[in-house]
């Protein structure tokens, strides 16, 4: 069972990511937000992800009980979508309302898995959650005729979500160590692997956020384009299934490795916009710059820090929180021609970055 419900967290975890990530951006832009106002909505919640980890080093304990309380708030926020979305400052702050919720929710469970399934079997549980993103992508591309279904999928795959999560509590898997709570956390003893981790995700801003509005702007449906966003989950799922022979290699080779087939990845992405076949080749690459490297990544600062949970909310505050956030600002202000240029050289920084380790 435990199985189970860790993969149902997954499913619709990500499903409701899908919803945020390809269709959310796209309805904004329907009902008259322009691509700066997009950056600033989509680049609010990532920084709540990046501050919310430092109330953690000595103020406050992630336990259950704080766990509870971001779950449930997770579901007003998606409810506040409704009232807010049609108000700039009002979707802002329930944006970054949201941010607080996800820097709390993710991580708690991420420990759970990578402890009680190891790096054998954390794959094949996590794919799952690439299969909710792509199912999403298909199903949602098909019956969005109004903004307000993309607000009704949130919610729901937001309320099953929550559920999962709460009947994982049971089994009372995630005690904390009373060592785990009084061990020092340091950035700088590993700063090379941070400053990477950061530019990393800033690359990822044009694609985030704006790929969806990038395809269909060079003339490719958006259904088309949900199938793209499909294709790459689909690879990236047949990685995290493969992936465990390749994780006994060298963690720090493979993120070279990664980070470089990304460089790649953008090049094709600003040379052939309007090439559906490489297109096509260029999301495949997802299954490295985001399928294998992700997983390294959690596995790879798991063996770095005696307090995990701590770690991993740091790993989402500065990848996803803090290079999120800048990556959103700096894809609304670059959105053009030159998109994805921009995104090859902040993953180059990520790659240089790693050979001062």
């Amino acid at each position: 069972m435990l199985f189970f419900n860790l993969s149902a967290f997954y499913f619709f975890y990500f499903a409701a990511v899908g919803v945020y990530v390809i269709f959310m951006p796209k309805v904004l832009h329907d009902i008259g937000y322009n691509a700066f106002e997009i950056g600033i909505i989509f680049a609010l919640a990532p920084l709540m992800r990046f501050a919310t980890p430092f109330l953690f080093l000595k103020h406050i304990i992630l336990n259950q009980r704080v766990f509870k309380n971001a779950l449930f708030l997770s579901i007003l926020t998606s409810l506040m979508f409704y009232i807010t979305i049609n108000n700039f400052y009002a979707f802002m702050i329930n944006n970054a309302v949201l941010g607080v919720c996800l820097s709390l929710i993710l991580p708690y469970l991420e420990v759970t898995a990578l402890k009680n399934l190891g790096k054998e079997r954390y794959g094949k549980s996590r794919l799952y959650g690439s299969i909710g993103f792509m199912l999403i992508s298909l199903i949602l591309a098909k019956f969005l005729s109004e903004p307000k279904i993309a607000l009704h999928y949130y919610l729901a795959t937001n309320i099953l979500t929550v559920i999962f999560a709460l009947l994982l509590l049971k089994y009372d898997i995630n005690y904390k160590k009373k060592d785990e709570e009084t061990e020092s956390f340091s950035f700088l003893k590993y700063w090379p692997f941070w400053l990477s981790l950061f530019f990393m995700q800033v690359s990822f801003g044009g694609f985030y956020n704006f790929f969806t509005i990038y395809e269909t702007q060079n003339g490719i449906s958006l259904e088309m384009t949900s199938y793209l966003w499909s294709f790459a989950v689909v690879c990236e799922i047949l990685m995290l299934y493969y992936q465990a022979p390749l994780l006994k290699n060298n963690l720090l080779n493979i993120l070279k490795i990664c980070i470089s087939i990304t460089i790649f990845r953008w090049l094709l992405l600003y040379l052939y916009p309007d090439s559906l076949s490489i297109t096509f080749f260029s999301q495949s690459l997802h299954a490295f710059s985001f399928g294998l490297y992700h997983s390294t990544v959690i596995i790879y600062l798991y063996t770095l820090y005696e307090n995990k949970k701590l770690a991993q909310q740091f790993m989402y505050g500065v990848a996803y929180g803090l290079g999120g956030f800048i990556g959103a600002l700096v894809a609304g202000f670059l959105y053009g021609e030159y998109l994805f240029i921009y995104s090859a050289i902040f993953a180059l920084i990520a790659l240089l970055t790693l050979f001062l380790i």
